[in-house]
């Protein structure tokens, strides 16, 4: 005899708060669309207990100086001459399949001089007229320098609604000011604590940021380096947001680019075990698995670099979200 089984079904109080990144010409900006990330108000891809109302997003970086020299061959041979071009480079971006565009800011231009802030204007300019995404930008690491050159961004992109960050402790004051001043969005970065995280965005609401303007990052380390405890500050975060702590309800972005590459899986090609398998296809794997746990565990918006790895990490998302 048929026995029927009733599937429990957890009912949040809470939900994760919409942000709505970039602006169109309708909104006072250049961009094709806008997009639009959080609203969800249950677990990631859990949409039989809840409302997924946003799929993650998958940005791709893209450099005001050529990281030829820095990063890996294969990650170098997947973009070829557009490294050494920001404007071609975005151009490939959305090609490749990106949502959104981050243009990382660099301290010294591709003639290996100190970035100006009339540099980064002119770089922000072109890089807009290229693209149609939304642009986040995001400063050297460099504290004086960024308030310098983050100021003039959030100038020159006036009407744009762009993201500017990270808002670190030490540069969140400059930064937020600036975007506050012309329109902008923040992304708030923090070591991997849960109540450091909820610090920050507290101490950026509280300058007069609304809540709708500040996107959340937690940091994260790569598949191998780290990532399990990020995954669990995520998590928590999470979980907090859908108990109703409306100060970790902002949508996360995190750069499980930067991380997956920068480990030794996706740099060594040599003096290696021969159980590693091919150096592209394992820094590949690499990534894409990365930023595919990282979105399992609540991010929003995932930063990648390869475009291999963008495909594999949309089309995961694509199957796993609700019709």
């Amino acid at each position: 005899m048929p026995v029927s089984v009733e599937i429990p079904i957890e009912k949040w109080n809470g939900k994760v708060r919409e942000v709505t990144l970039g602006a169109t010409a309708a909104e006072g900006g250049t961009r094709h669309h806008t997009v639009t990330v959080g609203g969800a108000n249950t677990l990631p891809f859990l949409a039989f207990e809840g409302q997924i109302p946003n799929p993650p997003r998958v940005a791709l970086e893209v450099r005001t100086a050529s990281p030829k020299e820095e990063w890996s061959q294969p990650l170098v041979r997947a973009w070829g001459d557009v490294l050494a071009d920001p404007v071609a480079w975005a151009k490939a971006a959305e090609g490749a399949g990106a949502d959104l565009i981050v243009l990382q800011l660099t301290a010294n231009d591709s003639a290996g001089q100190r970035m100006t802030a009339a540099q980064a204007r002119r770089t922000l300019r072109n890089v807009l007229q290229a693209t149609g995404l939304p642009l986040l930008v995001f400063g050297t690491g460099q504290v004086e320098l960024d308030s310098e050159l983050l100021v003039a961004v959030a100038e020159e992109g006036v009407g744009e609604r762009l993201v500017l960050g990270p808002c670190e402790e030490k540069t969140y004051r400059t930064i937020v000011a600036a975007a506050l001043a012309h329109g902008h969005l923040v992304v708030s970065r923090t070591p991997m604590d849960v109540n450091l995280a909820k610090q920050l965005t507290i101490l950026i609401h509280d300058m007069g940021m609304p809540l709708e303007r500040i996107i959340m990052d937690p940091t994260t380390g790569a598949l191998g380096y780290g990532i399990e405890y990020g995954y669990s500050v995520m998590e928590r975060l999470r979980l907090a947001a859908l108990q109703g702590d409306t100060m970790t309800q902002q949508p996360m972005i995190v750069t499980p680019g930067e991380e997956a590459w920068r480990t030794k899986e996706a740099r060594a090609g040599e003096g290696v075990p021969a159980a590693w398998g091919d150096w592209e296809t394992r820094a590949i794997n690499w990534e894409a698995m990365t930023a595919a746990a990282l979105i399992e565990s609540g991010a929003d918006i995932v930063v990648m670099r390869h475009p291999t790895a963008v495909a594999r990490v949309k089309r995961m998302i694509n199957e796993l979200m609700p019709a």
